[in-house]
């Protein structure tokens, strides 16, 4: 009870602070994804890297926040969207700088730098078309109603996962996460489910209903997805949390997990259907 109670006061806490971010504007936005990203990165090299390489770590971090930079620059600023290129200079400088590590005994870990980049940074980026619209509008609605959808799918997840899925049925993928079961997933499914209905029927999710149905089932199976990936990183390296900046769920990564593929995956669909 007592862990129940502190989970649900920092996730209360976690959620006061992303919501007021992103509804205020948009350099509250940019301040609340940068803050965000850079911490999880930092997690993720602290677990799979142990304090090695240290300048290249540095250096992975000034390419994501430079990625984000210019995508967040071209969508809401009216910068060139060709100059969005320029954020690979820092990758070939981490590169390059590989070269002159004299100590190679752990140089496999490299590829660590380069994953973060594809996991958490390109994810991050991509948030920036959920909330600026092709003219630089800026409007947080949208990303916060996906975030809505995730903790939702969540909140269904951690109680029918627990009320349930401890006692009776199967387990979802026992290798890699023994708690996750398929009672959560379906009771993740039918909260994330319930959250777009309500979110379009307050007009906050503002697309057609069954496209708003369709997000909150595409973000739901990614957004377990994203949960498993990131327990399959902690169960490799031994680590039961990412962090412990978050008391009750661990570290930003293991906050924000879920919305690495979920988030992207929204946006996507959105896009393709042509209503984004």
């Amino acid at each position: 009870m007592k862990n129940l109670l502190i989970r649900t006061f920092t996730g209360i806490g976690f959620v006061a602070v992303v919501a007021a971010c992103l509804i205020l504007n948009k350099y509250t936005f940019g301040v609340l994804m940068i803050g965000l990203m850079v911490a999880m990165m930092v997690e993720f090299f602290r677990m799979t890297m142990r304090g090695e390489y240290l300048f290249s770590q540095a250096l992975a971090i000034a390419a994501a926040v430079i990625l984000f930079l210019l995508t967040y620059l071209y969508r809401g600023f009216d910068f060139p969207g060709r100059l969005v290129v320029l954020a690979i200079i820092p990758v070939f400088i981490m590169m390059i700088n590989s070269l002159y590590v004299k100590d190679k005994t752990d140089f496999g870990k490299f590829a660590n730098l380069y994953t973060a980049l594809l996991y958490i940074a390109v994810p991050v980026s991509l948030m920036n078309f959920a909330v600026f619209a092709p003219d630089g509008t800026y409007s947080g609605t949208l990303l916060l109603c996906f975030f809505i959808i995730i903790w939702a799918s969540d909140i269904g997840g951690y109680l029918f996962g627990m009320s349930i899925g401890q006692k009776y049925g199967k387990k979802l993928f026992p290798e890699v996460s023994p708690k996750k079961s398929w009672a959560g997933f379906w009771g993740g499914l039918l909260l994330a489910i319930a959250a777009g209905f309500a979110l379009n029927r307050f007009d906050l999710f503002g697309y057609p209903l069954h496209h708003c149905i369709i997000v909150s089932i595409v973000m739901n199976i990614l957004g377990v997805y994203g949960d498993l990936i990131e327990s399959q990183w902690k169960r490799y390296y031994a680590v039961k949390d990412s962090g412990t900046i978050m008391p009750g769920h661990g570290g930003i990564l293991d906050r924000m997990d879920s919305a690495l593929l979920a988030v992207p995956a929204g946006v996507i669909y959105l896009l393709v259907v042509n209503i984004l």
